[in-house]
C-alpha cells in the first residue's frame, strides 16, 4: 500500500492518498487481508475451489491464527490475490498498551517466520542467513509509518564484517541482517522495486523481510492484526492501485511480508453500524419490522448501498483510529522482537 499514486500531494504518498485514488467501478471488498477476501464468499458457502482453510488457538495468549492457502490459479483468479501462504495472526489485546503480552505475541510472531523462512528458503535453526529488511512506507505519515518505525528498532549486524573482520559474524553465529527504509515515491521519484535491485545487486541477501500498513475492511482488525505472506508485496492491491510488486520473480530474491492494517473504509464502518442497528431493532417486538428490508440484503450489497450512498458526496474516504500514533509505536517494537527472535540463534 506504500506506493501509491499520489503525485499531487507535495508532502508523500499516504496510505489515505491510495484510498482516495481506488478504481471506480464495480464493487470490491477493498482490503489487503487474504482473511477478509476469503470471508467475503462466506454467503456463498463460503468454500472457494483452489483454496484452503486452517484455524487454530492459542490459549494462552488468546492468539487466534488463520491459514489461507491459496493452491492454483484458480483460487488465485477468485480472491484476486496470488498463490501462496498468508498467516493472520488475531489479538484483542494487541491494542493495549500491554508489555508482557506483546512479547508473548513476539515469540508467535517469530515461530510463524521460521516455518515461513524453512519453507522459503529451505532455513534450519543452525543456518546464519543473510536478511535484507524493508520498512516500506512514509515516516511523516503515522498511519504509513510502521514500516520505517520497524526498522528504527532493528538490530542490524551486517556491516560488523567490514568492520572487524570478514568472520566476525561467523565465529559469533550471527546473522548478516541490514535493513532500508526507501521512502516513497512522492519522495525519492523512484519505485521501491528500483531502489530494491540496486540493493540486492550489491549485498545478495538470501531473504527479503517487507514490512507495510495495510488496509483492512473490519474496523475490528485496525492494529490487532498481523498478517505474514510467502507471495511478497503488491502495492494497492487491497484498493485496485497497482504499481511494481516486491515478489521473487521481480526482484530474484524470495520476500516474506509482514503487514499490519492502519484504515479502514468508511463504508465499512458505517456497515458495521447498520448491520449492528438492524440486530438491535428486530430483537424488540415494537421495532422487528423496521430496517427489514436492509435485513434481506445479503453483507455484499448491504456495503454496496452504502458505498453508493456515501461516495458521491465524500469519495471513497478511509480513516485511521485516533490512538494510532501509540498502536504502531507498540506494534513496531513487537514486530522488530520478532524478527530478532526468528533470525538470531
Amino acid at each position: 500500500m506504500s506506493e501509491n499514486n499520489a503525485a499531487e500531494n507535495n508532502a508523500a504518498e499516504t496510505v489515505t492518498d491510495t484510498i482516495n485514488t481506488a478504481a471506480q467501478g464495480g464493487f470490491e471488498v477493498r482490503t489487503d487481508l487474504a482473511l477478509e477476501q476469503k470471508e467475503s464468499f462466506e454467503g456463498d458457502g463460503g468454500e472457494i475451489s483452489g483454496v484452503k482453510l486452517k484455524e487454530w488457538h492459542h490459549q494462552k495468549s488468546q492468539v487466534k491464527l488463520t491459514e489461507v492457502k491459496i493452491l492454483n490459479e484458480q483460487g488465485a483468479k477468485a480472491m484476486g490475490k496470488p498463490k501462496g501462504t498468508y498467516l493472520t495472526l488475531e489479538a484483542d489485546r494487541l491494542s493495549k498498551a500491554d508489555d508482557e503480552y506483546h512479547s508473548e505475541i513476539s515469540e508467535e510472531l517469530a515461530r510463524q517466520i521460521r516455518k515461513l523462512m524453512g519453507e522459503m528458503i529451505g532455513w534450519k535453526e543452525e543456518d546464519l542467513p543473510s536478511v535484507l529488511v524493508v520498512g516500506l512506507g512514509n515516516s511523516s505519515v503515522t498511519p504509513d509509518s510502521l514500516g520505517p518505525r520497524v526498522l528504527g528498532n532493528l538490530q542490524v549486524t551486517r556491516h560488523l564484517d567490514g568492520q572487524y573482520g570478514d568472520t566476525f559474524l561467523k565465529d559469533r553465529s550471527l546473522p548478516a541482517i541490514s535493513g532500508i527504509a526507501p521512502g516513497v515515491m512522492a519522495q525519492t521519484g523512484m519505485e521501491t522495486a528500483e531502489i530494491l535491485k540496486g540493493i540486492i545487486g550489491q549485498t545478495h541477501p538470501d531473504l527479503i523481510i517487507a514490512i507495510d500498513a495495510l488496509a483492512a475492511r473490519s474496523v475490528h482488525r485496525l492494529g490487532t492484526t498481523i498478517q505474514l505472506t510467502d507471495t511478497g508485496i503488491h502495492p494497492g492491491s487491497g484498493v485496485g492501485n497497482h504499481r511494481h510488486s516486491l515478489t521473487k520473480e521481480s526482484l530474484g530474491v524470495p520476500v516474506l511480508a509482514i503487514g499490519v492494517p492502519t484504515v479502514v473504509g468508511a463504508a465499512a464502518i458505517v456497515h458495521d453500524t447498520v448491520s449492528a442497528l438492524v440486530r438491535v431493532l428486530s430483537e424488540n417486538e415494537n421495532t422487528k419490522g423496521t430496517g427489514s428490508w436492509i435485513e434481506d440484503m445479503d453483507s455484499e450489497e448491504q456495503y454496496q448501498l452504502i458505498r453508493e450512498l456515501l461516495e458521491p458526496e465524500f469519495g471513497p474516504l478511509y480513516v485511521t483510529p485516533p490512538d494510532i500514533d501509540q498502536s504502531v509505536k507498540q506494534l513496531s517494537f513487537t514486530i522488530s522482537e520478532g524478527i530478532h527472535q526468528a533470525v538470531f540463534p
